[in-house]
């Protein structure tokens, strides 16, 4: 049987030898002006405790003339490495004496020094004893832990806080100083127990922190400042579920920040809580506020071209159309990069075989060289037969980059010529008679990938293309399901 008492004693050994001034052989200066301080150790115990300061005594050659080795140890306070350096030793440390914030600060400073053995226990410690802290301030909790790989038991914490109670993220004492996305992360999570006005109000509040020389009063801003508080909150905004506000807390709370939103939306929130009363003539009925039905949520997007904001855009030009259900995603059917081998010599051979007899698609296409994004909507099946689909539902439509501001929609105006349905494998998806078409030019090595937007069938043209069309370098096709 081991016996283990006598270790206590070895540990005190230890400790006593890194307190005795008499056979130290290297020099640790820690810290940065004016907080410096110097520490003595020895080379022998340092190399064999601790990975990281092998690798830096290492690379250091002894002296021969007498004089000590000498090493700096910058990212780290004084205090913290005394501490770490008498773990080092004795192999022992008693966390109760210490606050949170300090233990974090040992946490951080053992991963430096690659003390691996220690990350789980003070992660442990924390998680078991420090919960209440680590609440009120999950915004530093959420930024060492996210900044270092090795803390897997902290991003757990994290990512289950987030998941089962952003109510506690949102009530932190420094809930402004977490980063925009978490703040994204968390007004989307169906577990936030809070209304939408409050979602709403705190998503200001923030804004107003990253930018203190804003007026707390809107009725105070310039133009310059409802820019600037635009731009902090344009990724946020989209996720916003407005059509759940009453329409007099859309008049009392959104109006006076109308300048902030993007202009499509502000237009149609108008028309939607103006349409909603639109029985009185007082636009809004304090004594009756209307609750709007829950707008339709989009779960995700596996997407290389689009942002999960256009996709949710696009989905809305849809539920114009054909009403979607209260939740519903984008389910990839195809991606050329992904499904398209260089042994097929007609590029969209996989597409048809893909694609066909699918319908309520959506083509996405990425322009070679540029940032436009162009695609349209197919609402009935895809086939391979030569015909021309028939529908009224379909579109086509343009960004010019990642935004969802810069955009042309075009409806289909010709319905019996809304979708082409090419017999051929190097024609791929394609919208009308040319509006919006994609092929292959062979003559020119497997041949260039190739878009063609005419206006006949579509309302508008959604790209004005050279003579020689553009090219594309990716296209997606997705399924609402």
């Amino acid at each position: 049987m081991v016996d283990n008492k006598f270790l206590s004693k070895l540990s005190q050994n230890l400790i006593e030898i890194l307190d005795d001034e008499k056979y130290y052989d290297i020099t640790i200066e820690v810290g940065n002006d004016p907080y410096i301080k110097t520490f003595h150790a020895h080379m022998i115990i340092l190399n064999y405790r601790s990975p990281y300061l092998r690798r830096i005594l290492s690379m250091i050659e002894n002296n021969n003339d007498g004089t000590l080795m000498h090493i700096k140890l910058s990212n780290i306070s004084p205090e913290i490495f005394h501490v770490l350096l008498r773990y080092i030793y004795g192999g022992k440390l008693s966390l109760e004496e210490y606050d949170a914030s300090d233990i974090i600060k040992i946490l951080v400073a053992a991963n430096e020094l690659n003390l691996q053995e220690l990350i789980p226990y003070l992660e442990s410690f924390l998680i078991e004893n420090k919960k209440d802290w680590m609440e009120q301030n999950f915004d530093l909790i959420y930024k060492s832990s996210f900044e270092n790989d090795s803390f897997s038991k902290l991003q757990k914490y994290c990512t289950d806080l987030i998941s089962k109670e952003p109510i506690k993220i949102f009530n932190s004492l420094n809930f402004f100083s977490i980063p925009e996305k978490l703040l994204i992360t968390i007004i989307q999570n169906e577990n936030l127990q809070l209304s939408e006005i409050q979602v709403w109000e705190r998503v200001i509040e923030w804004g107003l922190a990253q930018n203190l020389d804003l007026p707390s009063n809107p009725t105070n801003f310039s133009k310059d400042d409802f820019n600037t508080l635009k731009n902090t909150l344009q990724q946020c905004i989209p996720f916003i579920k407005f059509y759940n506000l009453t329409s007099r807390e859309f008049l009392k709370k959104v109006l006076p920040y109308k300048k902030i939103l993007p202009k499509l939306l502000y237009k149609d929130l108008l028309n939607y809580f103006l349409d909603n009363d639109s029985d009185s003539n007082d636009p809004v009925k304090e004594s009756e506020p209307i609750i709007v039905t829950k707008e339709i949520k989009l779960k995700d997007i596996d997407s290389k071209i689009i942002t999960f904001q256009q996709a949710e855009l696009i989905s809305k030009w849809i539920n114009e159309l054909e009403k979607l259900t209260t939740s519903y995603e984008f389910k990839l059917l195809y991606r050329d990069s992904r499904d398209w081998s260089s042994g097929l010599f007609s590029r969209f051979k996989k597409f048809h075989e893909i694609c066909n007899n699918q319908s309520r698609t959506i083509v996405i296409i990425k322009v070679k060289g540029s940032k436009d994004i162009l695609g349209g909507y197919n609402p009935i099946e895809w086939k391979s037969d030569s015909s021309y689909g028939i529908t009224k539902n379909s579109f086509i439509f343009s960004f010019n980059n990642d935004g969802i501001d810069d955009y042309i929609l075009s409806h289909v105006k010709n319905e019996k010529k809304a979708i082409f349905n090419s017999s051929f494998y190097d024609i791929g998806p394609s919208f009308g008679d040319g509006d919006l078409y994609l092929y292959q030019n062979h003559p020119n090595n497997f041949g260039e990938l190739r878009i063609r937007c005419r206006k006949n069938s579509y309302e508008r043209q959604i790209k004005e293309i050279e003579i020689n069309d553009s090219c594309f370098s990716e296209v997606e096709v997705f399924q609402i399901i």
